[in-house]
């Protein structure tokens, strides 16, 4: 019965253990993501922005980039 419970214990550790290294090793790594969609995102507002004046000042050279990305 003892050794059972020291066994139990034992692997419990292990466990903790694991999780202490993998959450260790991925934490930079959702970071890096984060910052990566934040840069997506930024690079999406600035598009749609020069998007909406370019089909303010020339409709035509607008739509003409939209049918390309279309086809």
């Amino acid at each position: 019965m003892l050794r059972t419970l020291l066994t139990i214990g034992f692997i419990a550790l292990v466990g903790l253990f694991a999780l202490k290294v993998v959450f260790g090793l991925l934490g930079p790594l959702v970071g890096l993501l984060l910052i990566l969609l934040g840069l997506a995102v930024k690079l999406a507002l600035i598009g749609a922005v020069l998007y909406v004046v370019l089909r303010v000042i020339s409709p035509d050279t607008a739509k003409r980039i939209t049918g390309k990305f279309r086809d």
